[in-house]
């Protein structure tokens, strides 16, 4: 372990002697090899050290983030290689369908394991940014039954430390109060009931700050490592645990890529099997059409599926397109390719055929909703909550607290007093729905 730490603590990026002498052009040339084969157990950090970042990230975060990093960030090249080559498939004109390859998988009988007792209510869900005016703002302290604190794909590394350490404060509860802007003291009374869930970033975002053998490492696997080690212990003294919402899913390969990286931390730290429990959204064309083998990777850890909000991706998809990134044609849903009926029946159906959760998403942009004096907005939305929590399904994600008793009224009625969610509504009796039920316009 000496060892170890002394590896650490070594100054990132030295040369080996050799290199640093070699005036021959042809050594020059043979030197990166070498390089590469000593930091292939390098983690090496680009920058100088930033307010709090000694602190979040300790020498055990660093040795398992080293550990993750040696063991599973080779594998997130090979799968965003293979996001790419189907997608070129699909613009040749291959027929978008449900694979015949894990048919087998979609036919079969079989569960998840049984959702943990604290995640089986989750009528009403809030999401906030990690960064702790915006916790105050969103109002931690309602009376929502979950909390997804979210890591965005364009956060500084400023905004991720300071956001980790704040998420900790919040695990811990030592987040007790704030100054906001008209000074006075706001005392945050968080929900003690209501469960944490950390939203990573998406799997082809990398963190350019830390590299590992030479490239910058995966940054949801950063987020998931800093808040799994930070925090597991106080969780699970809460009663609660390490619980994640993972995004952007495009293939059940990577669902199976998150459950080896779930397996080997929970082997890591002695944890019974399935401690660590994760929510994976359903953003994508391509996971729409594989939700029951992203559900059959992940059965060990995963309660549920969320069903996207398709404005929220069409704006990410302009996003993209403002910062030069050519927006995939295939792999985004979009209201004018996809049947949002279709797609909401079938991941209802799915998730509750398997035993797991089903969720939707309503968000709104809260100018809006602070403007709208004869609240029009807010009586559009309780009718949209209306349709999703009679269809099925067991909760909503709703970003701003003056949505939270809005949407706990409209799914209290549906899901009635005593029960936790609405697995016994199966669709069974509903249709068989097809790859083209789903996507009428690709």
């Amino acid at each position: 372990m000496t060892g170890l730490l002394a590896e650490l603590s070594t100054p990132e990026r030295q040369l080996p002697a050799k290199a640093q002498v070699t005036t021959n052009l042809s050594e020059e040339l043979k030197q990166p090899k070498t390089i590469r084969r000593a930091e292939l157990t390098e983690l090496s950090f680009v920058n100088e050290p930033i307010d709090g970042q000694q602190e979040l990230l300790s020498d055990g975060v660093k040795c398992l983030l080293k550990a993750l990093c040696q063991q599973f960030a080779p594998e997130v090249n090979s799968l965003l290689k293979a996001r790419q080559l189907k997608q070129q498939r699909f613009s040749l004109g291959e027929k978008q369908d449900f694979s015949t390859e894990t048919a087998s998988i979609r036919q079969g009988r079989w569960q998840v394991r049984a959702v943990t007792e604290a995640l089986q209510d989750r009528r009403v869900e809030l999401t906030g940014s990690v960064a702790k005016m915006s916790v105050t703002d969103t109002g931690i302290h309602t009376d929502a039954k979950a909390f997804i604190v979210e890591f965005t794909d364009s956060q500084s590394w400023q905004s991720i430390i300071q956001g980790h350490t704040d998420l900790a404060g919040i695990v811990t509860r030592s987040i007790g109060s704030d100054t906001v802007s008209d000074n006075t003291e706001l005392q945050l009374e968080i929900n003690s009931a209501a469960a944490i869930t950390c939203k990573v970033r998406s799997l082809h975002i990398k963190q350019q700050q830390i590299e590992f053998a030479g490239e910058p490492i995966p940054a949801g696997l950063f987020d998931f490592c800093v808040y799994f080690y930070n925090n597991y212990r106080q969780l699970l003294s809460n009663g609660s645990g390490p619980y994640f919402y993972i995004p952007k899913l495009e293939s059940h390969l990577e669902a199976r890529w998150w459950a080896k990286v779930f397996a080997f931390v929970e082997a890591r730290f002695c944890l019974q099997p399935g401690s660590i429990k994760c929510t994976c959204g359903i953003e994508t064309i391509p996971a729409m059409l594989e939700m029951d083998e992203i559900l059959y990777e992940l059965r060990s850890n995963i309660v549920a599926l969320s069903s996207a909000n398709l404005s929220s991706i069409l704006s990410a998809a302009q996003v993209d397109e403002m910062q030069g990134v050519k927006p995939s044609s295939v792999s985004r849903l979009s209201a004018n390719n996809v049947s949002l009926d279709a797609y909401q029946r079938l991941l209802i159906k799915t998730c509750h055929k398997r035993g797991a959760l089903a969720l939707t998403t309503v968000l709104t942009d809260e100018r809006i909703l602070v403007s709208s004096d004869d609240n029009v907005e807010l009586l559009s939305i309780t009718r949209e909550l209306e349709l999703k929590a009679r269809s099925g399904f067991d909760g909503v994600n709703v970003n701003h607290a003056r949505l939270v008793e809005t949407a706990m009224s409209v799914f209290n009625r549906y899901i009635g007093e005593g029960n936790s969610n609405q697995l016994h509504i199966t669709r069974d009796v509903d249709a068989p729905i097809h790859a083209q039920d789903l996507l009428p316009a690709v």
